[in-house]
């Protein structure tokens, strides 16, 4: 028994040796297992360093006023505020169409004689809805002129001897019991998808090069020749796979640690820390699906006729474990204890609990491992016996 097993172990090695030394030299499983894991953490970098940068409130607010000697009381008030009240433009409208300003504010003539008779004074604000560079501009004068509005109100009622309280009848009071950790983890609900997405990206094209590709080179039935059994050959390819889409997936998880630390989350008010606990965590609960994902690629790939009809079922694969983290942003669901059966979806779930700083327990991260190697375990043996049918080594028509 124990030499059938070093014999075994023997001829894995050797097989796990051959296809890695054959992905290696092939740059499609080179760029697959390193650019994804480099563009993706960019790509989200990028788009919370923008969006820190378009609802960051310290940059000074600059308004062009058209009226302004209509209105002197609320330029003051908005002056005081650290409004940069500008000239307006001679056409304001085209001013705004053409992006040389995000908005303008305009005063009518009649504003004070409305104002003096206790009417609602008009004053338009001129914007582009579909800029979105705007946004955060247009966003901050109408707080300001809802705030004026408020206060003049106020001091309306005094004046008149009532009491401020009685146009307010209900007060409501947030208490948001989020954290800073758990309101990043809700934002970055994409990464743990991304992380799910590169298991599958990482080892795509070394499971289709060692299955379908060897047929189609005709140097698979030499490779059967070879005292080697079917379920060796399939242990080594399947190896060589996964440790592709592991160091794909630990790689994507690094950058985007490294990535995060040049966006300002703290003007989103938000905060990710991702220490080192936290980072084996995920680690630890991502690593087994790329175990799962290696096999059901290999078995696909084998079970395909051609390289090319390979390439697409895999590709579809790759959408497969998105659909849970997509349906978990639009049906929440309250994690119970099947979920962690279910592979993609048990690491979608552990991922976002790490994240948000929520305690793991080690029998969740333990189903969820068992159930995804179980399962990959039971793809091999299923793609070592495809290997023992003979229309499948030779092709089929």
């Amino acid at each position: 028994m124990n030499r059938r097993r070093r014999e075994f172990g023997a001829q894995v090695r050797a097989v796990c040796r051959k296809e890695l030394s054959d992905a290696l030299r092939d740059r499609r499983s080179l760029l697959s297992a390193l650019l994804y894991p480099l563009i993706m953490p960019l790509m989200v970098a990028v788009m919370f360093g923008a969006m820190s940068r378009v609802l960051s409130s310290d940059r000074p607010l600059e308004a062009p006023v058209a009226g302004r000697e209509h209105a002197p009381n609320l330029v003051a008030w908005l002056e005081e505020r650290g409004v940069v009240v500008e000239d307006p433009p001679a056409d304001p409208e085209a001013a705004v169409r053409d992006g040389d300003v995000d908005l303008v504010l305009i005063i009518d003539e009649e504003y004070g004689e409305q104002f003096r008779s206790v009417q609602p004074a008009v004053v338009r604000i001129v914007h582009d809805s579909s800029r979105t560079a705007s946004e955060t501009s247009v966003r901050r004068v109408r707080n300001l002129l809802r705030g004026y509005s408020s206060q003049v109100a106020v001091l309306r009622l005094i004046a008149r001897g009532v009491s401020p309280g009685v146009i307010q009848a209900v007060r409501v009071d947030d208490l948001d019991l989020a954290t800073p950790a758990q309101s990043a983890a809700r934002i970055f609900a994409m990464l743990p998808m991304f992380l799910i997405m590169v298991a599958f990206v990482g080892g795509m094209h070394v499971a289709i090069d060692t299955t379908a590709g060897e047929r189609e080179r005709q140097s698979l039935e030499p490779l059967l020749v070879n005292p080697v059994s079917r379920a060796a050959l399939t242990t080594g390819k399947w190896i060589a796979t996964c440790l592709f889409g592991l160091v794909a997936t630990l790689l994507t998880l690094v950058v985007f640690v490294l990535m995060m630390r040049f966006v300002p989350l703290e003007e989103l008010g938000m905060q990710l820390g991702l220490g080192t606990r936290q980072l084996l965590l995920m680690s630890i609960a991502v690593a087994p699906l790329a175990l799962f994902a290696s096999a059901v690629q290999m078995f696909v790939a084998t079970f395909a006729r051609s390289f090319k009809e390979a390439q697409t079922y895999v590709s579809l694969l790759i959408f497969v474990p998105i659909v849970p983290s997509v349906a978990l942003q639009i049906y929440p669901l309250q994690p119970t204890g099947w979920m962690m059966l279910v592979p993609a979806l048990s690491h979608h779930l552990l991922l976002v609990d790490v994240m948000g700083g929520e305690p793991v327990t080690a029998l969740s991260l333990l189903t969820s491992a068992v159930a995804a190697t179980l399962l990959a375990v039971l793809l091999l043996f299923l793609t070592s016996r495809l290997l023992q049918q003979e229309k499948i080594v030779f092709g089929r028509g």
